[in-house]
């Protein structure tokens, strides 16, 4: 198989936002200082070796074969299911803010939703890219699909994990409309979805104070409505040009998470309508020429994964930012490539290095 230089302009908007990201962080990280023992160098250091870590794997996995994936597919998701079942295990596991999803090792913490999520996509890349015109039968294609995906649904209901599954069923669902799967199957997978949402928010408590919270902001605003309600007003008081770099108010003792999943709210507040709104446009463009590489690869397993990990980056992007201004209901999922969360900022950045591993061989079958 011909090889090249993996593609430079993918790369340079993944470089943009990595930088983008280490400045946003940075002064989202001044309002973290005093909520726990860590000081501002140690949150801002820790931060940035995880990004060169990343960026290390990153330039691996660009230089790796990616069509080896296809060949482990089932083990790697075997892999990844394995790993997401030590949160259960007594001493590794552990519960935060109601929800295991953590393992400690000890010296780090782990969440294996993250790995999960990219072996799920790798695997359903690989298996649909050998379906074919198999993937428009309901037998062959459909009903395998929607086995696949509620295997990864129940592992994260039992972690209490809505938001990393709504990226995950995302990335799948991308993937079988670019493998041929047919509309009308995708409209029933629709009508599943909102009858297990429901059920979802009548079992979880915590799922349907999301949902009324998302319905009415304005109720409990001390309670299930505070988060949404201080990133709307950091929101709203960042104007049109912002206050300016490191002078948001919101990140010191109002906005939960300010370097979590809170941050798009501190950066909207520094950077104003015309900062924030050129994140957005960031993110669309990572994700339309991200599409528009899995539309140049000729090899199917190849398009198809690229389809995948895009949609997995930029659902999770658009599903953050859509829940700080107040658009969807709150998921707690990080911001791609800028908030805090160590497992998730390695992961993208392998996930960017898989497509431009990709994006060398785009010529070839």
């Amino acid at each position: 198989m011909k090889t090249k230089k993996p593609d430079r302009i993918f790369f340079f908007l993944t470089l943009i936002l990595v930088l983008v990201g280490v400045a946003i962080f940075s002064s989202a990280a001044m309002g973290q200082v005093g909520k726990d023992s860590a000081s501002f160098t140690t949150i801002v250091v820790k931060q940035v070796a995880i990004l060169l870590a990343g960026l290390v794997l990153m330039v691996i996995s660009a230089n790796l074969p990616y069509q080896n994936l296809k060949k482990w597919s089932p083990f790697i998701l075997l892999g990844g299911l394995a790993l997401s079942a030590l949160v259960f295990v007594p001493g590794l596991g552990f519960m935060y803010n109601g929800a295991t999803r953590w393992i400690n090792v000890g010296f780090i913490t782990i969440q294996p939703a993250e790995f999960l999520k990219l072996a799920f996509i790798i695997f359903l890349a690989a298996w649909a890219g050998a379906r074919k015109e198999k993937i428009k039968s309901l037998t062959e294609g459909f009903l395998p699909f929607l086995i696949f995906l509620a295997l990864v649904v129940a592992v994260m209901f039992f972690q209490k994990d809505t938001g990393t599954l709504m990226v995950m069923v995302a990335g799948a669902i991308g993937i079988f409309i670019a493998a041929g799967g047919r509309i009308w199957h995708l409209l029933a997978l629709g009508l599943i979805g909102v009858i297990a949402f429901g059920a979802l928010v009548v079992v979880r408590p915590h799922v349907r104070d999301r949902v009324t919270t998302f319905l009415d902001p304005s109720r409990d605003e001390q309670g299930s409505s505070y988060q949404i309600n201080q990133s709307l007003i950091a929101i709203g008081s960042g104007g049109l040009m912002g206050r300016g770099f490191g002078q948001s108010i919101q990140k010191f003792n109002f906005l939960p998470e300010p370097i979590g999943d809170s941050i798009f709210a501190v950066a909207s507040e520094e950077f104003g309508i015309v900062g924030s709104s050129l994140l957005v446009l960031l993110f669309l463009a990572f994700a339309l020429y991200g599409y528009r590489l899995a539309n140049k690869t000729s090899d199917s397993f190849g398009r198809l994964l690229t389809v995948g990990l895009v949609t997995l980056i930029a659902a999770q992007a658009f599903i953050n930012i859509g829940a700080m201004l107040g658009l969807l209901p709150l998921t707690g999922v990080p911001l791609p490539f800028i908030s805090h969360g160590g497992t998730a900022l390695l992961l993208v950045l392998i996930e960017v290095g898989i497509i431009l591993s990709i994006s060398r061989h785009h010529g070839a079958k």
